[in-house]
């Protein structure tokens, strides 16, 4: 299953490993794709073996320093 989060505040490669570390900690994650965009809205998209709680994933990117917005 994919899921995809748009995150702002991310600007360089020590966001993408801290947005990273924080979502593939979560059960059930398989792997965590992020496309960064320094002037922008980055997104990551999240796989998984099952179904994660939107406000689940929130949390962990809120944890790394981040928002998920949209």
């Amino acid at each position: 299953m994919k899921t995809e989060l748009n995150i702002s505040g991310m600007t360089c490669g020590h966001c993408v490993a801290s947005v990273t570390e924080e979502l593939t900690a979560i059960g059930g994650v398989q792997d965590v794709k992020v496309d960064l965009q320094p002037e922008g809205v980055s997104t990551a998209v999240i796989t998984s073996s099952e179904p994660i709680a939107p406000e689940i994933l929130s949390e962990a990117v809120a944890e790394a320093g981040y928002t998920v917005v949209g």
